[in-house]
């Protein structure tokens, strides 16, 4: 099964990094994982993104797989193989980053690349045990990265460990500055719907933080959750439905590329007033608490063989997609549930307040006796 698509050693020497085969290296196709793809030519440029990487020294050592097209939340891929989830066997990767987020956790690189749609980083991260993190819609280049377009997708890092996610941020993020102080920082808890053992681990962790909770209801996330995959439909066909004339689509995406082509306008425009209300709705309650916390995911990853049907799994994503909808940044941190099995913690940020985040996960997990410190998780940043 495989995790990377290819292999290179590109500025060799420095920590290791992994790229999602979405972003442009040069000298390399980008193929989205996709058999429609397969004989793209080579792109002409490295994405900004991985210019900051190699500016910043690390080395660029592959190319990491994906769920094809970024149009999935299993990581399930046919063609290319599906990533194995390195520190939970016979569980999905999750999607659509599964390869970067398989990496990570099998430490075949120190960092990795992937980009955040509808949860596409966070998900993955959370099934396999590792950090990651959305950024602020736009902080974060994406300038060489399919598709071209988008009012969703963002750039993010995945790592084992807050160090070197900082630093793999403060490369493709040049503004990304010191991390403030969060004695005074409070947690708005958002009440949710999840398995009761995922649910335990956030209030063991959270009891175990020292910081403040509040409770920061937001109602609006199930009419976001929706509006988000109506914007996704229309702006992934918009990308996508010119491959479907090769018909070397894989048949899950392309009957789900067929169906985002029937999204009609108006939907889109009811999906466009959800989130203006739903960002208001996010940034009310971040001006009682300055960060939110829920659960990355509402249930254990799935089993492999649980998850064929795409479409039967998208609640995956009920946390982390109202997300992508208001552009606000986000980072899951790895917990254990009491089955053994990965829980992400979710915190939430205003926009631009990509800094506390990180400081606020940096406290949160020094504070913990970590389940994910037997991954030889690092709890300091410098």
């Amino acid at each position: 099964m495989t995790i990377l698509t290819e292999r290179m050693a590109l500025n060799p020497g420095g920590p290791t990094a992994v790229v999602k085969d979405t972003i442009d290296i040069a000298g390399y196709p980008t193929r989205a994982a996709s058999r429609a793809l397969a004989e793209a030519p080579p792109a002409s440029a490295h994405a900004a993104v991985v210019e900051g990487l190699l500016a910043a020294g690390f080395e660029i050592c592959g190319k990491a797989n994906l769920h094809e097209l970024a149009f999935g939340t299993t990581g399930i891929n046919h063609w290319t193989g599906t990533p194995a989830n390195p520190r939970y066997p016979g569980r999905i990767p999750g999607g659509s980053s599964s390869g970067s987020a398989a990496a990570v956790a099998a430490g075949l690189a120190e960092v990795a690349l992937g980009t955040d749609t509808g949860g596409s980083v966070r998900v993955p991260a959370c099934c396999c045990g590792v950090f990651g993190f959305k950024p602020t819609f736009g902080r974060v280049s994406r300038e060489g990265v399919m598709p071209a377009r988008s009012s969703l997708d963002c750039v993010g890092p995945f790592a084992a460990d807050l160090t070197m996610l900082t630093r793999a941020m403060r490369a493709i993020d040049k503004s990304f500055g010191a991390l403030p102080q969060v004695t005074d920082v409070s947690l708005g808890v958002v009440p949710v719907s999840a398995h009761p053992e995922i649910l335990q681990a956030l209030e063991q962790a959270l009891a175990s933080s020292g910081f403040v909770l509040g409770e920061a209801p937001l109602p609006g996330m199930e009419a976001a959750y929706k509006a988000g995959m109506v914007v996704i439909n229309r702006e992934t066909w918009q990308a996508c439905e010119g491959l479907l004339a090769s018909d070397l689509v894989g048949d899950d995406v392309a009957g789900r590329l067929r169906a985002a082509g029937e999204t009609s306008d108006a939907a889109l425009a009811e999906a466009e007033a959800v989130r203006q209300a739903f960002t208001a709705e996010v940034d009310a309650a971040l001006q009682c608490h300055p960060v939110l916390v829920l659960p990355t995911m509402p249930d254990y990853p799935l089993r492999l063989d649980e998850a064929a049907d795409t479409r039967a799994v998208l609640g995956m994503t009920a946390f982390v997609r109202p997300f992508n909808l208001s552009g606000h940044p986000a980072l899951s941190i790895p917990l254990e549930g009491a089955a053994g099995l990965p829980v992400g913690l979710q915190l939430v940020a205003a926009k631009g307040d990509d800094e506390l985040l990180f400081a606020v996960a940096q406290a949160l997990t020094a504070r913990l006796e970590s389940p994910v410190s037997d991954h030889g998780v690092s709890h300091d940043i410098a």
